[in-house]
């Protein structure tokens, strides 16, 4: 369900890129330099995906709770990927309202969304060389060759985002995350 009118105040930015391009690395990074701002916020997601030291923080849930969460209506935005569901809970519009700035991990596919929802979207793309996402996915150990091969030539068919800014974390994770970092800031000006 989107809202009548798309939300005002604050802004969302969807974080979005390929798997293995550093998108939980660069946010931390971001969050950690921001932490004494508190008019920032990044969402925690809701996965259907047990929690692991390597990835995100995020909230696991079972397929029932999170079946049962999405018809509650408790998710702003929800998706399927990779055989997980993903949400992002209902907090984000009310701290959108409230004047804040929302980061979110965002799936491509629920783009579209985002003017409905926000007034004042925008969408970040996270990246690096192919070589360097193969061996960041191998490196988490959750799948096989086989998987890692189908992430990385799925495409995602999903209409470019306007404005869509792009950040390369290819080189040092310094270098993009104080990119995001000070994007970030501008969004609050």
């Amino acid at each position: 369900m989107t809202p009548a009118d798309p939300i005002d105040n604050g802004s969302f930015i969807a974080v979005v890129g390929p798997s293995g391009a550093g998108k939980d690395s660069v946010m931390r990074f971001a969050r950690e330099a921001l932490a004494a701002d508190p008019r920032i916020y990044f969402i925690r997601r809701v996965i259907t995906r047990p929690h692991d030291e390597i990835g995100e923080d995020h909230q696991p849930a079972d397929d029932a709770t999170f079946d049962a969460m999405r018809d509650d209506g408790r998710f702003a935005l929800h998706w399927r990927a990779h055989g997980n569901s993903y949400g992002i809970p209902l907090e984000a519009d009310a701290m959108v309202a409230q004047g804040h700035v929302v980061i979110a991990n965002l799936s491509r596919t629920v783009l579209a969304e985002l003017p409905r929802r926000y007034r004042r979207p925008l969408v970040v793309e996270i990246t690096a060389a192919p070589e360097i996402l193969a061996r960041r996915i191998a490196a988490r150990g959750r799948e096989s060759e086989a998987e890692i091969a189908n992430r990385l030539a799925r495409k995602v068919e999903a209409a470019p985002f306007p404005g869509t800014i792009v950040i390369d974390n290819g080189g040092r994770l310094e270098e993009a995350g104080r990119a995001f970092a000070d994007l970030i800031r501008r969004q609050l000006a």
